[in-house]
């Protein structure tokens, strides 16, 4: 054990360590201690704000990459309808499935509701949907079967992420290819709240879709049923400032989803798929997305409690009664 004048020396050393680092901080960049001490602390706020937006790039870039070693290696182009790219998605599935498994004790409930033929999966878009992927990877996982997912054109652009989101498969076109989707067999998804759902919606849950009814418009041209999807404490597990007036403001006049997040606490992640809502010909557009919008507000009621909290959704990390399905 140290002395109590061996422990004032080495107090000291470190002051002397720490002073000498600072001179030379200072004589490196110009700028004196205190602005460093600022610069400093404004960097540190940035990274925990930004933390969950670089993990998610980040994971996406190492899928990326592991794809393009797994391509090379087996001679393959970019005709993802081969058969020899299967190994290469249920690898991904399996990484994301195993994510979400261990950081948020991911489960899916109801899978059994969505129909062997096609069918559009409407969902509630959290700040970030990382529940959303992990649903398709245990749906490839538990059934071989593909989800196409409608990205968002500034995701879609996103450099070195390429062959992962085409491998989702993702799409970011028209309704026109939608219809096309679905009118193959396919199932398709789609967040009709979008990023104004993801980043300006709260811990009650709010669903954020104005008059957005393209997507029951969809359903209705390729005669498909909608299926509702909900997770609970989806956004327990990242913030948003998007409530606060400027960035309201910021992403209304840009259209671009850079409000800042914050987060990726490892709460209780639990996807409950809703009852499909079966085509009718007899509806409308504007009955049918209202008809939609009802069915996630009912999962919400059922399954989370409002308003959502942090602390109440960790612990149910160790709550082993599901609530009720």
């Amino acid at each position: 054990m140290l002395s109590k004048s061996e422990s004032h020396a080495s107090w000291q050393d470190s002051m002397i360590s720490l002073t000498w680092l600072t001179y030379i901080l200072e004589e490196w960049t110009g700028v004196e201690y205190h602005c460093l001490y600022y610069i400093s602390f404004i960097l540190w706020v940035l990274s925990i704000i930004f933390a969950p937006l670089l993990i998610f790039i980040s994971t996406s870039c190492f899928l990326n990459l592991l794809l393009h070693i797994y391509m090379r290696k087996n001679g393959l182009d970019e005709d993802f309808s081969n058969k020899s790219w299967d190994n290469g998605r249920f690898m991904v599935a399996s990484i994301l499935s195993m994510g979400g498994k261990l950081w948020h004790g991911y489960e899916l409930h109801g899978m059994e509701k969505i129909p062997e033929g096609p069918g559009l999966i409407v969902y509630y878009h959290g700040a970030f949907p990382i529940d959303y992927c992990f649903f398709i990877s245990n749906l490839y996982r538990q059934t071989g079967r593909l989800c196409y997912s409608v990205v968002d054109h500034f995701f879609s652009k996103l450099p070195g992420i390429e062959l992962y989101l085409n491998l989702l498969p993702g799409v970011h076109s028209g309704r026109d290819e939608s219809v096309e989707i679905l009118k193959k067999g396919n199932l398709l998804s789609v967040a009709p709240g979008g990023a104004r759902e993801a980043f300006c919606s709260d811990e009650n849950y709010n669903v954020l879709w104005g008059n957005r009814k393209g997507f029951a418009q969809v359903a209705i041209d390729a005669k498909v049923p909608i299926i509702p999807l909900f997770t609970q404490n989806i956004r327990e597990g990242c913030w948003t400032l998007g409530k606060i007036g400027f960035f309201r403001w910021f992403y209304e006049r840009s259209r671009l989803p850079l409000i800042p997040v914050y987060g990726g606490f490892p709460v209780k992640l639990r996807t409950y798929v809703g009852d499909p809502i079966s085509y009718d010909p007899n509806i409308t557009a504007t009955e049918l997305a209202e008809k939609t919008k009802i069915a996630i507000e009912t999962l919400r009621n059922r399954h989370q409690k409002l308003p959502g909290s942090i602390l109440r959704a960790l612990l149910e990390r160790f709550d082993k009664h599901q609530k009720e399905d």
